[in-house]
Order: structure tokens, then sequence, then C-alpha cells
């Protein structure tokens, strides 16, 4: 008797991408790739399902289609729910169809940074022949740039980005190089609750300690015992936390026992992957994204839009982009 059972074809699901950076591709990225484990993925023009973000001149592309269409940002940007049906984005959002979902599992996956409890820092410390790595491209957060030359002062800060470069070149393999640097300045752009990048996560992944700013939820999803957080230090002033971050520092790249605990505990809290980036998860969220019939927002005819006052929220979150940005800069030396 024949056992053989033949597979079920996974249902078939059209998607589309619009307003995303530049080096996005289309048919080969986290999304894609993730649907492909249970659904037959097909990306078209023509889609019934758009995953759209808001980088640049494209960030309004999305109004041309008129299916369901699923916000994704990497950026500080709250999603428009008179423009989306669905969102993924930073935010710690109750809304009943938005999911948090950080952009770090984009460069690093999550798994790669669950810790063995038999590992020995010892080895991991000898290969270390730089004190701290700096590898930015964004001049404009003046906190970070403040930051790296403060630690100077105590020690050479490696940096080998564009911004503040002191190589006179920069890094070809930016892992490679944090991989030889004991910690590495892991700030983000900007400040927000939730906001975490793959900043944090690529120095965690060669091992090297991660000195944070950005989040200051960040040890909702990572253990924040094992890297040195801005956020934990109890200075008022940005001026004085800066100090008594870089005080922090010292003390560890003074002392190999807490070096080696750090190294020793767990990347990600509990070690366990967190649910906002557990890939079962996320696809749980696809799945009921599309089992939920819903009238797309393009098709709802409501005098907001009617009027083109629908609009209205992105420029007004482009406004408080900038206003944040100048506040930043003013009280960056406070």
């Amino acid at each position: 008797m024949n056992t053989d059972v033949a597979a079920a074809p996974r249902p078939r699901v059209r998607i589309g991408f619009a307003g995303f950076w530049d080096s996005f591709d289309p048919g080969d990225n986290y999304f894609t790739r993730l649907l492909a484990r249970r659904y037959e993925v097909v990306v078209c023009d023509d889609p019934d399902y758009l995953i759209h973000s808001c980088i640049g001149r494209r960030r309004h592309d999305h109004r041309r289609y008129d299916c369901v269409r699923i916000f994704y940002t990497g950026e500080n940007v709250a999603a428009d729910w008179l423009s989306t049906d669905w969102a993924f984005t930073f935010e710690h959002d109750p809304h009943p169809r938005h999911f948090r979902l950080p952009h770090w599992p984009f460069y690093v996956d999550p798994r790669a940074l669950l810790k063995s409890a038999a590992a020995d820092p010892e080895p991991i410390i000898a290969a270390k022949t730089r004190f701290c790595g700096f590898v930015v491209s964004n001049p404009l957060c003046r906190v970070r740039n403040e930051f790296f030359r403060r630690l100077s002062r105590y020690k050479p800060v490696d940096s080998g980005g564009k911004v503040l470069n002191t190589m006179g070149r920069r890094v070809d393999d930016k892992q490679a190089f944090l991989a030889q640097c004991r910690f590495t300045i892991a700030f983000e752009n900007e400040a927000h609750p939730g906001y975490t990048t793959e900043k944090i996560a690529e120095p965690m992944l060669v091992n090297s300690i991660p000195i944070y700013w950005g989040d200051p939820l960040v040890g909702r999803d990572f253990d924040s015992r094992s890297f040195l957080s801005a956020h934990d230090c109890g200075a008022r002033t940005t001026s004085a936390m800066l100090d008594e971050l870089v005080e922090r520092v010292v003390a560890v790249d003074r002392d190999p026992g807490l070096l080696a605990a750090m190294l020793a505990t767990p990347w990600l809290r509990g070690n366990r992957v967190p649910r906002c980036v557990d890939e079962e998860v996320v696809l749980g969220q696809f799945t009921r994204i599309f089992q939920t019939p819903i009238e797309p927002v393009a098709r709802r005819r409501g005098p907001l839009r009617m009027l083109g006052l629908d609009r209205l929220p992105d420029a007004a979150a482009s406004l408080r982009r900038r206003l944040r940005r100048k506040y930043r800069q003013w009280t960056s030396h406070a």
C-alpha cells in the first residue's frame, strides 16, 4: 500500500512593495523569505496586499494602490491609520491591527544571538585587539558624536565609518572590524521608546559589547546586564548622562572580571528570542492579516478622503520629526 501523501499546495498570496529604500529587492527580502515558508508568494504590480514603507519621495507611492495596505517602517515613524490597514512598526502601540516589529532582524537572525551556557568568555576577550569601534554614516546625531569625543579622551576610539573617521579609510567589512573591538558605540540616530535597530545587534553578533543609547525600553528585549545602556544612567541631563556612561565603560574596561561577566550574560532577555521578532509569531500575524476580511482604507470614501484631508497626518508627522530633530540639536549639550 502506498502511504505517500502529496504535500498540500501552499496558499497563493499576491504581494507588492512600495516606498522602500533603493537597495530593497522586492523579490528577495525579509518578508518574501518569511512568507515563502507558508505561502506561494507572487510579487507583482497588481497585488492583493501591498507592503509599503516611508522612504523619501517614494513615501506616498502606496496611495496608487487600492488593495489592502500593510505599513512597515525601519524609521522612527508612526503608522498613519488614515492611509493604511495594518502596520508593523517599532512602536509599543496597542492598536488592534498593529504589530511591533523592530528593524534589526533584517540584518541579524535573532537566533544567532542566543548564547550557550557553556561559552567561555576568556578566548573572546583574548581575541580583542581594539578598545572600541565606531562605524557611522549619519552625522546628524550630536549626542552620539559628543559621546565619541568624550570616550576618546580616555582611550582612542577607532572610527571606521564616514563620520569622525580616525583610520584614514572606511572599513571594508564592518562585522570583521567590530569583532576586533571589546566595545562598540551603538547609539541610534534618535531616541524613542521601541526604536531599536541593528546598531545594538550587529556588535552582539561578534561579541563586542554595545554602548547603547536610543530605545529607553531596550531592556524589554535585550538583557541590559550584557551591555552598557545610557538609559540605565541616573543623570538628569544629557551631558551628565554621557559622563556617567563614559565612567561605566572605563570601569568595565579596567576590570577583566566585569568584562567576562558581561560577555557571559545572555544578549537576549531570558536567552530567548523576543516575541516581536520570533518568525513564527510574525508569520502568524501575516496569516491573521490574510484571513481577516476588511474593506481596504483605499476604497473608503469618507469626507476626509473626499476633501484630501487624509494626507494631513503625513504632513503633521513630518513636521513633528523636524521639530524633534531641532529640539535634540538645541538640547544635546544641556
